[in-house]
């Protein structure tokens, strides 16, 4: 694959159909796809982003999001805590690669294929918990929604809140080992779709975090540069997903779809279901070609269109699937078809950051010269 030392699209026709045995198997159970994560470890694949100089197999963005599309119809759960993972290592690469920290944790990830575990979808710009400044560094309370992968995770990438006395309320951002004494899963993922990324809740029991691991102090509320960086490199990868979701829903539809031609009325169906999947197909190539390839200049103005094009994504991955259950008739009611099962999965594309009323506010006030967020 162009730019890639590692052949993503092998690995996926090799190790997918395995991991499409025991999806639905997973999702029924609210278990944790252990086993999958086992092999994407033997296969490299958590460090398969990591420029090849530092270890990593050297895989291109694109071809990163091309393999969590092509993941998710085996296995939406795996594809997304994958790509949980994924969005960490792509913005770190980013940092790296423009000159600034980021080195340090992908060469961890590429020594030991380290899992990393986001927290930032439920923190945004303020963050929650309390940290308390002690000798050498500060103790810390949180509880953090939405850990994906973390029944198998090393390390959080996570952010607290900090009433600090000389720059007033602000947000530290650091990486803690999830074998740190004084972390806690609540095991509490028990939901309607994604039930097998074992996104449970974690808490943070005044953990120590060393001084030297604070890798950003900013202020609490306002937007900062660093979530430029972030959002548009997440949110492709992300969306990445729920495109392959809806994909996947729209081919065992349309493939049954043959039996029922001499009703009128499925053809008419099967149009709209694709006109549906198209535009979300359009958003996310956009916010591909926005991301460049990793090479797009990080700004404020930036972030608002990537988000704006995740709501679209997300709204059309969501009516895609809709339009599939409707198109299936009575069949897509039945679970044995699988086809309610990504029904729910791609639900939950409209809870990621931000969800759509937030996202509307944010590029509404950009959009009319005022701060994107209220002071």
């Amino acid at each position: 694959m162009t730019g890639s030392s590692l052949d993503l699209m092998s690995i996926l026709a090799e190790i997918g159909p395995h991991f499409e045995e025991k999806s639905a198997e997973n999702e029924a159970a609210d278990a944790f796809v252990h086993e999958n994560y086992a092999l994407l470890r033997e296969k490299r694949v958590f460090s398969a982003l990591v420029p090849t100089d530092l270890g990593g197999g050297g895989a291109s963005y694109m071809d990163m999001c091309a393999f969590l599309r092509g993941l998710a119809g085996f296995c939406p759960s795996t594809a997304l805590a994958l790509a949980m993972h994924t969005h960490l290592v792509g913005a770190a690469r980013k940092n790296h690669e423009d000159g600034k920290p980021g080195r340090a944790l992908l060469e961890k990830v590429a020594a030991a294929e380290l899992v990393l575990v986001s927290t930032g979808a439920n923190d945004w710009l303020s963050s929650n918990g309390t940290a308390t400044k002690v000798d050498g560094g500060y103790r810390v309370t949180a509880v953090k929604p939405f850990g994906s992968g973390s029944p198998e995770g090393d390390i959080a990438v996570t952010s607290c809140a900090y009433d600090c006395p000389q720059d007033g309320p602000s947000v530290l951002h650091f990486p803690l080992s999830l074998k740190a004494d004084g972390v806690e899963f609540m095991d509490d993922w028990q939901t309607m779709g994604m039930r097998a990324t074992g996104s449970q809740t974690m808490r943070f029991n005044d953990v120590f975090v060393a001084e030297e691991a604070i890798a950003m102090k900013r202020p609490r509320g306002p937007f900062h540069p660093a979530f430029a960086v972030i959002t548009t490199v997440a949110m492709p990868i992300i969306m990445s997903v729920y495109v392959g979701v809806a994909e996947s829903a729209a081919k065992l539809v349309i493939d049954k779809a043959a039996s029922r031609a001499g009703d009128p009325v499925v053809p008419f169906l099967i149009g709209e279901l694709v006109n549906e999947l198209t535009t979300a197909e359009i958003a996310l190539e956009s916010m591909l070609a926005l991301n460049g390839d990793l090479t797009f200049t990080p700004t404020e103005d930036l972030a608002s269109k990537i988000l704006a094009r995740k709501t679209i994504c997300a709204n059309h991955v969501i009516s895609s699937v809709e339009k599939a259950m409707e198109a299936s008739g009575g069949a897509g009611f039945f679970r044995k078809l699988g086809l309610e099962r990504l029904l729910r999965d791609a639900h939950a594309a409209q809870f990621h950051p931000l969800p759509e009323k937030r996202q509307q506010l944010f590029t509404g006030r950009l959009a009319m010269g005022l701060p994107s967020v209220e002071a």
